[in-house]
């Protein structure tokens, strides 16, 4: 056994022992180049699942483009980068080790110039390049620390396996300070050396901490997976001198590109797509696929491409809504008992207006090597418009009789949407106007019908303040329902 403690000793000590292609210095890396390509491969289709991909063929073409272009000046330039937009209305970018690269279209819409998205753009590049993925989950690895993420509940309902996903739980990886002044400064210098004005990063920071502030921010955000290192946004700009003089170049001669970028955004969605879904009156509808449910009063709700997710602000208790892939109801429940290891108490064919249906209770032991409660869970499994809808709700077994009451009040509540006025719900769009005079930009606001109460909102978006003067013709951001 000795002997065996001492050979695997040695072999960590020689895998782990890595040169950072950026700094040239040693680190702890468990993973190879090779495992990190492979991991960005096995987790970006449950990153696609999970958010969906945002169609717009002309901003998927610059982010490629571009992204193209800085890879192939960064210091990994083999890597096989990706680059996407995802549908999500959240404001964040995120990097996977290998070379995946993903910006929400909710942070598209913030963006106000081509230089704000590339330094963005070379700060997530630089966390691939610097390995920060890498080494981050090289560290959780010797840690133990499972990679689960984005649920709204507390730690044992994320042992669920409906709900784990290594994939998403890498978007999670919360970098050190350190890494993040790092990519900072990585980011400074890979948006000069493709020809942006890098001042323009150190803006767009000032511009998320405002984010933050108004919204009190929101899972997953840039702020949150992106812990802040101090005061980004002088130091942004410190690194930005020091390099353009290095360079020899100065920011009035780098590029800026406001109004190519707003003409380009021009019609994106802004903030929930309804056609994905939203919530009303403790309702839950969802136009493109017709159907309804409700939701316990004051539950939190989480909507993805791939599911919903509720749950009451003391995070005791799930409930979850998922397309199942199988055919008859009793495959679906077969799969499900099998996946996740549950003890089936009772099941029984049920209709839910009017449409065929099985309800399901068991029970979920805890593995003995990771412990946590044992959990029990109602599930209903709906077929409907050719599909097979699965809501389930799971809570501590001595909490079960707790919450019976909501799971099963939303399960027989879910229905065919037939109401016109929310099957043609339609999404706000950013629209791009010129000042038509020279005037405050609350005014141009106000002239253009926006109102009042979303005058801050529309600060934020265009970076601007209510009583800042705005010159005639300049580009602004206004939302439209179209």
């Amino acid at each position: 056994m000795r002997k065996l403690l001492l050979l695997t000793s040695a072999c960590i000590l020689l895998t782990t022992c890595a040169k950072n292609p950026v700094t040239g210095k040693k680190e702890l890396m468990l993973m190879s180049e090779s495992q990190e390509i492979a991991l960005g491969q096995e987790a970006d289709p449950s990153i696609v699942a999970e958010y969906g991909l945002y169609d717009n063929p002309v901003l998927q073409n610059f982010i490629t483009t571009k992204g193209k272009e800085m890879a192939a000046i960064s210091h990994r330039s083999k890597l096989p980068f990706q680059f996407k937009i995802v549908d999500s209305p959240v404001v964040n970018a995120f990097a996977l080790p290998g070379g995946y690269v993903y910006f929400t279209r909710g942070i598209m819409a913030h963006f106000n110039n081509e230089a704000e998205f590339a330094g963005v753009l070379g700060h997530e590049i630089g966390h691939i390049t610097a390995r920060h993925g890498a080494s981050q989950y090289s560290k959780q690895i010797l840690a133990q620390v499972a990679l689960v993420g984005g649920m709204v509940v507390s730690e044992d309902f994320r042992k669920f396996s409906d709900l784990a996903s290594t994939g998403l739980g890498l978007l999670f990886l919360k970098f050190g300070r350190s890494d993040e002044s790092e990519s900072d400064e990585i980011g400074v210098v890979y948006s000069t050396n493709i020809g942006y004005n890098a001042h323009m990063m150190g803006d767009f920071f000032k511009t998320l901490e405002a984010i933050g502030t108004e919204s009190g921010s929101s899972i997953p955000t840039f702020l949150s997976t992106h812990p802040d290192p101090g005061d980004r946004y002088n130091k942004v700009h410190e690194t930005a001198v020091k390099y353009q003089k290095i360079r020899g170049v100065v920011a009035a001669d780098l590029k800026v590109n406001r109004d190519s970028y707003l003409k380009m955004i021009d019609g994106l969605v802004y903030g929930e797509d309804p056609r994905q879904g939203f919530v009303e009156n403790s309702r839950f509808y969802h136009p493109e696929m017709k159907f309804t449910f409700e939701i316990p009063k004051d539950w939190q709700v989480v909507n993805s491409a791939s599911q919903v997710q509720m749950a009451p602000k003391d995070g005791k208790a799930l409930m979850f809504l998922q397309l199942e892939s199988a055919q008859t109801l009793d495959a679906a429940i077969t799969d499900f008992v099998s996946r996740n290891k549950l003890t089936v108490e009772d099941k029984a064919s049920v209709t839910v207006n009017g449409m065929p249906a099985m309800a399901l209770y068991g029970i979920q032991t805890p593995d003995p090597q990771t412990g946590g409660e044992t959990l029990k869970l109602m599930a209903y499994f709906i077929q409907y418009n050719g599909q097979i809808y699965k809501m389930v709700g799971l809570t501590a077994n001595a909490d079960f009789n707790i919450y019976f009451n909501n799971f099963q009040t939303s399960m027989r509540s879910f229905n065919k949407l037939t109401d016109a006025s929310k099957l043609n719900r339609q999404p706000e769009r950013i629209k791009i106007v010129a000042a038509k005079k020279t005037a405050s930009f609350q005014q141009i606001m106000t002239d253009n019908g926006m109102t009042s109460d979303r005058m801050k909102e529309l600060s934020l978006i265009n970076a601007m303040t209510a009583a800042q003067t705005v010159e005639a013709g300049t580009l602004l951001k206004v939302l439209e329902k179209k």
